[in-house]
């Protein structure tokens, strides 16, 4: 099918359009993606509604095309929650619908949409449509700017970037801290209540903690957490600080929908005065903490320094020291095909770092990892990493033979300050497009600094950087993940290419797979050795496999992906 369509452009604004798709039905979505691809936007596609939300504040999008019809909610019921934001309360939204009925489309309206379109869709006229509407609202937006505000317009706490501004401005400081509270239960309570009524609820929580919050500042960080920043007050009174937050939201009685109940909250919390370099050192250490308060009968629980050992020196620390700063060539990447089991031609590999030792025997990354994060070398040598990955994207996007590489980045990394800045600045001076980088985040990891990536997340998405959750086993904190953190891919722990798979694992991928489609997400099968286990995980669903069994790690990046047969 091939369309003609004016470019995406404006005499104002020459950045592509953005459209969000709000969409349950997969393959309705990716025909909707790939007409407005086709015109020249830039499309996000949002399978699960929970999820709707923090994409926009993500992508920033100029307009969302939503269906009408959706399991668990409507598209009139997103639309009240779009309006209640002030960034998005003009944003124009357009409802795709097989309801011909007049009274219902008047009623679309009512609720805020601004336009529908009947389906069965048609290319040209879907094209329009958002292009008149965008073009429009961009025009009344050169006339009328408005500043970002600095409060939630529900829950009269600061909004996330100003809280994370006033934190990094705390810093370095003698007294003051910074306090996690994380509400529990949070997936029973939405399973329960329902995205709108969760999010109510998570609001009545908001406007109570800035009423006993007592002056402090705070912001609401993720979908059931919230940071309370206390500058001046004195670190040997944050202990007591924290109980006065966890008894005056364990006491109060809530409502959603005339139904009462208490909430459960866990609070971690770090003095100021440990010496932090930067806002995400600071809430990496709250993490930590709210962390060990989950475990704790009393719900609260202080950060606590590790013990400052010496750096190790010889051996593998020297040689990792001496490769980075250049005085070596010890340290080298490799690379492993991820290959698509419905076949295709996009070259795309996962990169793996390698070391040799003084002997020049190769090192796995496991053998080195552990000492380079015990040296304080892992930022560095992450970096290292991504500045050759972009290298490589930059030299094949000029021999037109364009690939995508998957990138392990240690949160700790992700989370300094200066680093999402600099990642983006070198994306542009290379002129290698964000969707040909995938960060890929260990699952552990991810647990255990949730808020950090999503921080991360947030300034990397409108690049178009693309995320991956590795190393993935099911639970219940990393099903929550799979709706807070904006992710394109999963790939399954290597446990799922076991042979025989056992019954409970071969359930468990199966379960997993099914649930990352429903969210839109694309699965990677990983240490795949044999037939046997790739036709496991093929007829349990899997997007794309990896492992010997395809090719071996090597330094080339010549694999056939075009006559790749699995």
């Amino acid at each position: 099918m091939t369309m003609s369509a004016e470019p995406a452009t404006d005499t104002d604004k020459t950045d592509p359009y953005r459209v969000v798709i709000v969409e349950d039905d997969r393959s309705q979505a990716l025909f909707a993606e790939a007409i407005l691809r086709g015109a020249g936007m830039l499309a996000e596609v949002v399978s699960a509604p929970e999820r709707l939300m923090a994409t926009m504040e993500q992508f920033a999008p100029d307009l969302v095309l939503m269906d009408l019809h959706m399991p668990g909610t409507s598209g009139t019921t997103l639309t009240v929650q779009i309006r209640e934001h002030p960034r998005f309360e003009q944003i124009p939204v357009v409802f795709l619908t097989g309801d011909q009925d007049p009274e219902r489309q008047l009623e679309v309206l009512e609720h805020g949409a601004d336009d529908f379109i009947l389906k069965p869709v048609r290319p040209r006229h879907l094209i329009a449509a958002v292009q008149s509407r965008v073009r429009r609202a961009r025009a009344a937006q050169t006339r009328q700017v408005v500043s970002e505000p600095e409060h939630h317009p529900v829950t009269g706490l600061f909004t996330r970037p100003v809280l994370m501004q006033k934190l990094g401005a705390s810093i370095p400081s003698t007294t003051g801290g910074a306090l996690l509270v994380e509400m529990g239960n949070a997936i029973a309570l939405r399973n329960r209540y329902g995205y709108a009524g969760f999010e109510s609820l998570m609001n009545d929580a908001g406007r109570l903690l800035g009423t006993i919050a007592k002056g402090q500042a705070a912001a609401r960080l993720s979908d059931n957490a919230f940071l309370v920043l206390a500058p001046d007050l004195p670190a040997s009174q944050l202990d007591a600080y924290a109980r006065t937050l966890r008894d005056g939201i364990g006491y109060h009685d809530f409502h959603v929908d005339k139904e009462p109940l208490r909430l459960r909250c866990a609070i971690g919390y770090t003095a100021l005065s440990h010496g932090f370099a930067d806002a995400g050192a600071v809430l990496a250490a709250a993490e930590d903490a709210v962390r060990n308060a989950r475990e704790q009968v009393i719900g609260i629980a202080a950060y606590v320094p590790p013990p400052e050992l010496a750096p190790p020196t010889g051996g593998i620390a020297d040689a990792l020291r001496a490769s980075l700063s250049g005085e070596a060539d010890l340290v080298h990447l490799a690379f492993q095909p991820v290959v698509a089991v419905a076949g295709g031609e996009d070259a795309q590999f996962q990169v793996l770092v390698r070391m040799r030792d003084a002997q020049g025997v190769e090192q796995m990354a496991r053998d080195f990892l552990p000492v380079a994060e015990a040296s304080g070398l892992l930022p560095a040598l992450d970096r290292w990493v991504m500045e050759r990955a972009l290298v490589l994207l930059q030299k094949r996007r000029a021999e037109s033979k364009p690939m995508r590489l998957f990138v392990s980045q240690s949160p700790r990394t992700l989370a300094q300050d200066a680093y999402s800045g600099w990642l983006v600045h070198a994306l542009e001076q290379s002129s290698v497009e964000g969707t040909s980088l995938v960060v890929d985040i260990r699952l552990d990891d991810a647990l255990v600094h949730s808020m950090l990536l999503r921080q991360f997340c947030e300034r990397m998405v409108p690049a178009g950087v693309q995320f991956c959750l590795s190393q993935y086993r099911h639970g219940t904190d990393a099903d929550m993940l799979l709706q807070q953190l904006p992710l394109g891919y999963l790939r399954l722990a290597a446990d799922f290419a076991r042979q025989p798979l056992p019954p409970e694992l071969r359930d468990e991928m199966r379960e997993v797979i099914d649930r990352a489609h429903r969210l839109g997400l694309q699965v990677i099968g990983q240490a795949v050795e044999d037939p046997q286990a790739a036709a496991a995980l093929w007829m349990g669903g899997i997007d794309f496999i990896q492992g010997n069994l395809v090719q071996r790690a090597e330094q080339a990046l010549d694999f056939d992906f075009q006559h790749a047969t699995l």
